[in-house]
């Protein structure tokens, strides 16, 4: 079973559609017990980074999130669920982040359009990737956002796929149990639902 938690903001409802696309059995919840049965589990996020956090938190997630991945059972965050990994946004400065990733959360160069959203290229950083395997290269994903990560230190190893936007950022990091993506794999049609697939087989 994969619960999807539900601490007040994500595109719940368009994980749980896909997965049961995919024939996946999948649960939405808002109870932190529920997270403790899961085999597996995905953070969606939309929204802002500190609202975000705030939600975890106060909906009591935050230890349950941390005993799961600490277990060692298959973790996706998506989108805003990836960013509030690392320690620090600038959307979010007085907010702190839960710390998983080490690094921090900055907006896209002003001379830019923010959000980025719509289709990119994804390009893999590094091989194997659990989360890609089946997907070509220049796989593209749909994406909505204003801030990326920015891991450091050893965590920087772990960023498996990049996009360009202005730059290169972010679009993946896979550390053992813990995965996450910048894109929204429950709108990218063919290969976010590859990628959900991989996910719900590990």
């Amino acid at each position: 079973m994969i619960a999807i938690v539900d601490y007040g903001a994500g595109n719940l409802r368009s994980v749980s559609k896909a997965l049961d696309r995919l024939g996946a059995a999948n649960v939405v919840t808002d109870d932190p017990r529920r997270v403790e049965a899961a085999d597996r589990l995905i953070l969606p996020g939309v929204g802002a980074f500190g609202a975000c956090v705030a939600g975890v938190r106060e909906r009591g997630f935050e230890e349950a999130v941390r005993a799961f991945i600490d277990s060692g059972r298959p973790f996706l965050g998506i989108c805003v669920g990836l960013q509030i990994l690392v320690e620090t946004s600038s959307e979010s400065p007085e907010s702190q982040g839960l710390g998983l990733i080490r690094g921090d959360c900055p907006r896209f160069d002003s001379g830019l359009k923010v959000p980025h959203m719509g289709w990119n290229e994804v390009r893999r950083t590094q091989a194997p990737s659990r989360l890609f395997a089946g997907a070509p290269p220049d796989a593209r994903f749909y994406f909505v956002h204003s801030y990326y990560i920015r891991p450091i230190g050893e965590d920087a190893q772990f960023v498996t796929a990049e996009c360009d936007y202005g730059a290169r950022f972010a679009a993946a990091f896979e550390r053992d149990n813990l995965m996450a993506v910048q894109f929204h794999p429950e709108k990218s049609q063919r290969w976010g639902l590859k990628l959900l697939a991989n996910f719900a087989s590990l």
